[in-house]
């Protein structure tokens, strides 16, 4: 594809554009990002609008900008027009405030106020993942005149799934599949076969709440309605797989002990990734300082039985992969619903037995070890011991805070695998050194 694109830059030849078309609009897309600017306006600008609008949908924000700004004005016109509105929403909110101003007075009056309604909703609700590119009918209908209606607007909306039949005032009263549709005679009246019995969500709801009744009742699009019943839009499918694939990467990175860049990692900017990084690299610092407070405080005890040193990177190393291990788990069972603060001691009591057996598993594992090293049966009795103690003790924190963070309506991703591991290094110390005292009596 890079040599037909180059050849079509070149030659700017018809046929070098219907070959070019036959590819899909993503790996146009993909192709398009790896030439310069310049380059890229001029592809967009010779290829036909039907197939530029879709190009672009599989463009950053930032980047349908560049290319938005840079081309005439009256096909950058013609190309936002084009576009769904909740795409367009998205381009919007993602640009800084002082760029749209131009590119928000190309759009026609009607498309102007949609988007600008839309972009009143909050991130992170269901009302800013928003279409309202769908087909609604009024319930007096006949099946012929809706039928002549989805014919007339099918291709100027995002799905066709579904019809919502909505009342003079715009309120929801029900939803017709297409195929329920197709099968109904010409003369029967939608609200006789309309579904009544509604799966929507509030605008004000937050995005998983939407990704959760779209995944569990399987649709392909969800009506979203104001608290009485009026009509906003539908969220599709499409837009709860963005969703979920933001979470998801999210998730990731601050699993990872770091906030979400919200942009892909090349478009981020050196700075912006140290400063998403050095505000957790900081805490995690401050908090495994605290690590060398206890070994000075136990230091009479290292000096006694030099062999203690041996194991301490052991135990601790084993007690943050126990907790990092937990963590991960509880924070996805939360993140799709299936565990609630509610539960908490069921979890607590459940990771602790697993814990147990890991320990003991891991506890025969350390005498083991101990042993060959020969620092004698003592030491490793207060290895094993500590083993079983501290991967308990890791699993009941890693089980728990995720949940009390939840309860204070924060991310518990931020209980990442960095903290849980630093928390336990600290604590796993204390433990150690309280079993040695007790089983070498010093």
């Amino acid at each position: 594809m890079k040599n037909k694109l180059k050849q079509l830059l070149l030659t700017e030849n018809i046929f070098m554009v219907e070959e070019f078309l036959s590819d899909p609009p993503y790996d146009i897309a993909q192709e398009i990002k790896k030439f310069p600017l310049k380059d890229q306006v001029s592809v967009i600008d010779l290829i036909p609008i039907t197939k530029s609008s879709k190009v672009l949908r599989h463009m950053s924000p930032d980047e349908q900008y560049k290319i938005l700004i840079n081309l005439p004005r009256d096909k950058s016109r013609i190309l936002l027009n084009k576009q769904p509105v909740d795409e367009l929403v998205d381009l919007f909110l993602a640009i800084q405030l002082n760029k749209d101003g131009q590119l928000m007075s190309y759009l026609n009056k009607e498309t102007q106020q949609k988007v600008k309604d839309l972009m009143k909703f909050k991130p992170e609700t269901a009302g800013s993942l928003v279409t309202s590119d769908y087909i609604s009918a009024r319930e007096d209908w006949s099946i012929k005149t809706t039928l002549e209606h989805v014919r007339k607007i099918a291709t100027n909306v995002e799905s066709v799934s579904y019809i919502y039949v909505l009342d003079n005032y715009g309120h929801l009263k029900g939803i017709v599949s297409i195929r329920e549709l197709l099968s109904a005679s010409d003369e029967e009246i939608l609200s006789n076969i309309m579904i009544r019995d509604i799966i929507s969500v509030y605008a004000e709801a937050n995005q998983q709440e939407a990704v959760k009744k779209l995944t569990d009742h399987d649709l392909s699009a969800l009506p979203v309605t104001t608290a009485d019943k009026k009509m906003i839009g539908i969220i599709t499918f499409d837009d709860v797989m963005d969703v979920m694939e933001e979470e998801a990467t999210e998730d990731i990175q601050r699993l990872g002990g770091s906030e979400p860049l919200n942009q892909s990692y090349f478009e981020a900017s050196i700075w912006r990734i140290f400063s998403k990084r050095i505000p957790w690299l900081l805490l995690l610092f401050m908090a495994e300082a605290y690590t060398g407070t206890v070994l000075h405080h136990f230091q009479d005890e290292l000096d006694k039985v030099v062999a203690l040193a041996f194991f301490i990177p052991l135990l601790v190393g084993t007690g943050g992969n126990t907790g990092t291990q937990v963590v991960a788990t509880i924070i996805r069972a939360v993140g799709i619903g299936e565990v609630k603060f509610k539960d908490i001691f069921r979890v607590i009591r459940k990771e602790m037995l697993i814990g147990v057996l890991l320990g003991l598993a891991l506890g025969t594992a350390g005498l083991i070890r101990a042993y060959i090293l020969g620092v004698g049966i003592e030491v490793a009795q207060v290895v094993a011991i500590t083993m079983v103690f501290i991967v308990v003790w890791a699993s009941i924190v890693a089980a728990a805070l995720p949940l009390i963070i939840r309860r204070f309506k924060l991310d518990p991703a931020v209980v990442s695998g960095p903290f849980i591991t630093t928390f336990v290094d600290g604590t796993g110390l204390i433990i150690y050194f309280m079993v040695a005292k007790m089983i070498l009596n010093l």
